[in-house]
């Protein structure tokens, strides 16, 4: 079995995911090379299936015959069985480690010891959660690998939690729950969204951690 999705596909989808988003940000979603994901957007334009947005929310964005047409392609992408297994496993399998990561990005902006906003001055409190964080990952990792196996586009998630991960302990304290700032936060959200998105769930109670 193939793991690898049609790349109109992952384009696609990676907008569908997040709504409305850059060339770079549809590249790091989709796993596609940078140059890769600029042409297939620009032929999806042409096609009338991506709008692009100029000014302040700059970016590209589906249009509602590129909804039809993104409903079409993910069912062929999650039509083999084996696939609607493996997403089902993992889906299970990421709600516990949601709930935890939730409480985590609470930690990470509301002291747990005071009830205090934290205003990260404390390297220890915060080195505490960046330690709790480091276990959520590893958690998260071996249900994305295994996913992987089965669809690979799952894969880029791996590497973008990873590069956060990185940044986060490097110092950097927006790359944990900033928004827009592709963080740890920004790509777990897309994740989960993903995960939704390919099982074509609506979000219920158990989502919510």
């Amino acid at each position: 079995m193939t793991t690898s999705s049609d790349p109109r596909f992952l384009v696609l989808h990676a907008l569908r995911v997040k709504g409305l988003a850059s060339d770079e940000l549809v590249a790091a979603i989709s796993g596609l090379p940078a140059g890769d994901a600029a042409a297939r957007l620009s032929e999806l334009v042409e096609e009338k299936l991506v709008l692009r947005r100029e000014g302040r929310m700059a970016g590209s964005m589906l249009t509602p015959a590129g909804k039809e047409a993104y409903a079409e392609l993910l069912a062929a992408d999650v039509a083999d069985p084996a696939r609607k297994a493996a997403l089902d496993t993992a889906y299970e399998a990421f709600l516990p480690v949601n709930g935890e990561f939730k409480r985590l990005c609470t930690d990470w902006q509301v002291r747990s010891d005071t009830g205090e906003p934290n205003d990260h001055t404390d390297r220890a409190y915060d080195d505490g959660v960046v330690a709790r964080l480091g276990e959520v990952h590893d958690r998260i990792t071996v249900v994305l690998k295994d996913l992987a196996t089965a669809l690979g586009r799952f894969d880029a998630y791996i590497r973008r939690l990873e590069n956060a991960l990185e940044r986060i302990r490097g110092g950097d304290v927006a790359a944990f729950a900033r928004p827009l700032a592709d963080s740890y936060h920004d790509i777990w959200m897309e994740l989960h969204q993903d995960l939704l998105l390919s099982l074509q769930k609506e979000r219920d109670a158990k989502d919510e951690g």
